[in-house]
């Protein structure tokens, strides 16, 4: 069983921050992750867009990330959303209860 490598890209923009991720977002990649993160968080100039439209899986670590960010934007009254959310992905924000926190863009776009 091979596990994909996850991965981050990140893209700044005139209005906004990019990071799509891809792979699979567990324990063994949280680190990568945070460490993407805490480069942009607290840039309150910017919107802060996370594309997981290619990621194929996520942990409660993942979660734990997710909510954290949140909550960091939220303080800083800046902008953050979520968008190309795989299904499996949705279910999992649907079953944690925090969809209702994310501003969640539409599958497939930009």
């Amino acid at each position: 069983m091979s596990a994909e490598k996850f991965q981050v890209d990140q893209e700044e923009l005139e209005k906004s921050i990019q990071l799509r991720i891809s792979g699979e977002l567990d324990l063994a990649a949280a680190l990568t992750f945070r460490h993407a993160l805490e480069a942009v968080v607290h840039r309150a100039d910017k919107a802060l867009i996370l594309d997981v439209g290619q990621l194929r899986y996520m942990d409660s670590t993942g979660i734990g990330i997710v909510v954290s960010t949140l909550k960091i934007r939220d303080e800083l009254k800046a902008p953050f959303t979520v968008i190309n959310i795989p299904a499996g992905i949705k279910r999992l924000f649907d079953l944690t209860g925090i969809s209702g926190f994310l501003n969640e863009g539409i599958e497939g776009s930009a």
